[in-house]
């Protein structure tokens, strides 16, 4: 069946504007968003559709706007920095020989819509290009000779093609779209929908009266506020779904058929490429290879789950694959080295070049276990070498010995002067230290600097970002392995396949740092960040990882007992109050048992509206019925044994005897590391059972533990960037901050100050901070929201430079799309300016914690590293073990106790200079309990 593709070109040039960092070619002009697009673009050619279209809005009116003169009234207009990017964009279009569609009098979308139909209607299957929701309602599968319609969104990878992907991503089928979107409304088109209606109820409603003519006869029955705004809307939602209802019939000069891809005005491609700076682009031009290999692909925010360089232990050994498809070139030429003198030539190669990217491949992904299986260098882009050590499948080529290659490359690896460049670099570190190797020279990470870049910008593995950069489709692990159960461990991978994929990396990762580093060097304070916290931190967090912490098996062993049995005495009391047995872990039982059964309130539904046994809506009918408060109990119980009390003694390496957690420095947009295997960042503290866990975590005998945590760093933060008098006042005093504020707001001396005063002054500092409104503080406190609300502008009447910190910081948010930290990390924040209501709200909460969350984050990344460094000559007596927040742990001689505590707090409160001083609260113990 043929294919075409409808890009919605409006849409490619503000997703690749927002995606992107602001980049600028030689000249100085802006190309970040141009960037995007070309790679978009490639994508899309790579794929070979029959037809495409590049389909703008023409300038002028529309038949909308003659239906609704406020039609768009609110759209700020196109921002200088991206309106100067339009016309390159449409040469570059055109040069590629794709058509560019306008249409007087109608919008894109209509002219998408009846391209999509008429293409469907004839036998064409269609994918339209974008991330505009509103398309979902053309969404259809192929039948009788039809074409399917699909969705493609190249920012974030997903597809949708059928009733079920749209009701599981919107909670409604395509045929309901136009009825939901016009109860949402719309706020960037100024299309007004029904106020408080969010997609969840939308959905809600649309499920229970089947229409958007349903809601409307049901509206007098709907109780409620949110049926009073829904009565107050009625008249204009017939309005609101003309509006929003793509159409399909518009009058077109031209069928789908004729949209044929045009022969490319390469001369005109080679000069706009050069002029940008688009190399890549550019090589694949001159290579003949115009529809590239990749796009923009932007998904997730956090470290890739396997990093790239890696081998993978597979469940059980099958036969070898089939080698890599060899329809696919290599983007170089990559060699393998078997003999003695090819390893001497390599060394002296390496060591000419003074900077070499470097990967090592294993056979597994724990690096306190892995053992090498090869290691992959590359010196310039195309050029990279594989150097395999542990490949040992029938007919394998004999290869160098481990301990030879090593005792070659180990003068060269451990040489400050020669730079080494990595993706992810700090597993290589760990692998190589354990095989006798320690790394010195790390200069350039391409994952941090993409993060540091763009921490918000989707995923930053090396195979996103050779598509997001590059324009290139890596070979995948799966490719030389492998997939399922017939995946085959690297070792037993084909040397030849094993050359290709591994030298692919180390080739990848040197163009990526070739693209990167000239990005970070456009904007001095990200790369600053980069150079003076992100790279220097990544030996710290791998001598971390590598200290480990001894955790007490038999005292695990022990709570996972306590635990057990209250874990039954809680089933049993459940069962009790039910009246019968049922399974607490099953949520269909419990739907039935509490919702149908006992008649509690479904106050909580799911996505697709179903009442919801999460932790959530038990809470909030836990005091209507002692049940759901039994229930929770058990859930909580169960969480700690299944997640820590059974599981961390497995974790203890046998080696080593130890814990080793894996930090993670692009695992949080903030800046904030995370850990994983285990997650020691989300040990509840809150409950006894939750710190009895820390009690198993100890220290030798003739050592203690010695935590130094930052004393309500955030809200320091906060007077810092605020600099509201009244906080920075109770900051210098020293007084319990908490107090300080309660007798502000309440207007009462210190010692006058009530213990519920103190709540709810310490409930208002912190959840400010994170956006909490009049509804969430009284949740929190127990009270009225007509009261919660009082106490919000009493607190901003006493704090006036907090809400005057916070509309700067929206409004800022808003113009620049960023936020910034106190020492100029930046969070892009993609839904600042989004038509959802509730996704905009959202991205303004997380603007105004970002700046504190993220200079915390900033803080004790900068006082690991000077507390490292000072470590660097007692590593006898006192190792780092933990990172946890705002917290540092520390293994330390008994004797050596009291100069490393000092020191410790000395170089963390030196870590910054705001405006209020740091303090940090120091304490020792056997355990890490005891010493919190």
């Amino acid at each position: 069946m043929k294919r075409l593709v409808l890009i919605d070109g409006s849409s490619y040039l503000y997703r690749a504007f927002h995606a992107l960092p602001p980049l600028t070619n030689a000249a100085g002009e802006p190309t970040g968003a141009l960037f995007g697009v070309v790679n978009m673009l490639r994508a899309t050619l790579k794929e070979k559709p029959d037809y495409v279209a590049f389909v703008v809005d023409a300038p002028g009116r529309t038949f909308r706007d003659e239906l609704y003169p406020q039609y768009k009234a609110n759209r700020p207009p196109m921002p200088e920095e991206l309106r100067s990017q339009v016309e390159p964009m449409c040469r570059i279009v055109h040069a590629l020989g794709i058509d560019i569609l306008r249409v007087e009098g109608v919008e894109a979308d209509d002219v998408i819509g009846t391209l999509a139909v008429r293409a469907a209607e004839a036998g064409i299957d269609v994918t339209i290009s974008t991330g505009d929701k509103d398309f979902a309602q053309l969404v259809r599968m192929p039948a009788d000779g039809r074409g399917g319609i699909a969705l493609v969104n190249t920012m974030t990878g997903s597809r949708m093609d059928s009733d079920a992907a749209v009701a599981e991503k919107f909670g409604v089928p395509p045929h309901l779209i136009v009825d939901m979107l016009a109860l949402m409304g719309d706020a960037v088109d100024n299309v007004i929908g029904v106020d408080k209606c969010g997609p969840k109820t939308a959905a809600k409603w649309l499920a229970e009266y089947g229409s958007l003519d349903g809601v409307i006869a049901a509206a007098p029955a709907i109780k409620g506020k949110i049926g009073e705004n829904l009565r107050a809307a009625l008249e204009r939602l017939p309005l609101n779904r003309q509006l929003v209802t793509i159409r399909t019939d518009v009058p077109l000069p031209y069928r789908p058929d004729e949209l044929c891809l045009r022969e490319p005005h390469v001369e005109e491609l080679r000069a706009l490429y050069r002029h940008y700076g688009f190399n890549q682009a550019l090589k694949e031009l001159e290579a003949g290879q115009l529809a590239g290999n990749g796009g923009v692909a932007a998904v997730a925010e956090k470290e890739p789950a396997r990093a790239r360089g890696s081998g993978f232990v597979a469940p059980a050994a099958g036969p070898a694959p089939a080698p890599a498809d060899p329809a696919r070139a290599a983007p170089g030429h990559y060699a393998t080295v078997l003999e003695r003198a090819q390893l001497q030539a390599l060394v002296a190669r390496l060591r000419q070049a003074g900077q070499f990217a470097l990967d090592t491949e294993t056979d597994s992904l724990d690096p306190m276990r892995a053992r090498l299986v090869g290691l992959s260098f590359c010196v310039e882009p195309g050029q990279a070498w594989y150097v395999p050590v542990g490949h040992d499948y029938p007919g394998a080529p004999v290869q160098l010995p481990l301990e030879e290659v090593l005792a070659a490359l180990r003068p060269l690896l451990s040489d400050p002067a020669v730079r080494k460049v990595g993706q992810h670099g700090k597993y290589d570190l760990h692998v190589l230290r354990r095989h006798g190797v320690e790394v010195a020279g790390y200069a350039d990470d391409t994952l941090l600097q993409s993060f540091v870049l763009n921490s918000s910008s989707g995923r930053h593995d090396m195979d996103s970002l050779a598509r997001r950069w590059l324009g290139y489709e890596t070979l995948k692990y799966e490719d030389v392995a492998g997939k399922g159960a017939r995946q085959i461990p690297f070792p037993q991978v084909r040397v030849e396949d094993a050359t290709r994929y591994a030298a692919e990396d180390a080739d990848i990762t040197l163009r990526l740092h070739r693209v990167l580093t000239p990005a970070l060097a456009a904007e001095p304070g990200l790369e600053k960040v980069y150079r003076e916290i992100e790279m220097p931190l990544v030996p710290v967090l791998a001598r971390v990882e590598a200290n480990g912490v001894r955790v007490d098996v038999e005292e695990l062993r022990r709570q996972s007992a306590d635990l057990s049995r209250r874990m039954l005495a809680a089933q049993q009391k459940a069962t009790e109050l039910a009246g019968r047995p049922f399974n607490l872990d099953s949520p269909k039982q419990l739907c039935a048992l509490l919702f149908e059964e006992l008649k509690l309130p479904a106050l909580v539904k799911t996505p697709k509206g179903q009442p919801s046994t999460n932790e959530e809506a038990l809470e909030a009918i836990a005091d209507l019925h002692e049940l759901p408060r039994v229930i929770l109990e058990y859930r909580s119980l169960a969480k700690l044994r299944g997640t820590y009390t059974d599981k961390l003694p497995e974790m203890v390496d046998p080696a080593t005897g130890r814990v080793h957690t894996s930090y993670h420095q692009a695992g949080a947009a903030t800046g904030r590391l995370s850990s994983s295997d285990p997650n020691l960042q989300n040990i509840p503290i809150r409950t006894e059972d939750g710190r009895r866990i820390r009690r198993a975590f100890v220290a030798p005998p003739g050592r203690k533990l010695v935590a130094c945590d930052y004393s309500q760093i955030e809200l320091r933060i906060m007077a810092h960037l605020s600099q509201d008098p009244g906080l920075l006042r109770a900051f210098a005093s020293g007084a319990d901050i908490h107090r300080a504020t309660a007798a502000e707001v309440f207007g009462r001396p210190l010692e006058a100050v009530t213990a519920n005063e103190r709540r709810a002054a310490k409930a208002i500092n912190f959840g400010l901070m994170y956006g909490m409104g009049a509804f969430g503080l009284a949740r929190q406190l127990g009270i009225g929201r007509a009261e919660a609300q009082d106490y919000i502008a009493l607190y901003f009447s006493r704090y006036p430079g907090v809400r005057d910190f916070m509309e700067r910081t929206r409004a800022q948010a808003h113009e620049r799309g960023y936020v910034e930290t106190v020492f100029g990390r930046r969070l892009y924040l993609e839904y600042i300016n989004s038509r959802n209501a509730a996704q905009r709200a959202g991205a303004e909460r997380a603007a105004i914690n970002a700046p504190m969350q993220g200079t915390a984050a900033d803080i004790i990344k900068r006082a690991m590293i000077d507390v490292d460094a000072w470590l660097a000559g007692h590593r006898a007596r006192a190792l780092m073990i933990l990172q946890v927040h705002d917290e540092l742990v520390f293994e330390v001689d008994e004797d050596f106790v009291p100069a490393l505590v000092e020191e410790v707090k000395r170089r963390m409160a030196a870590a910054a200079q705001l405006s209020v001083p740091l303090v940090v609260d120091c304490g020792v113990g056997d355990n890490w309990d005891e010493a919190h």
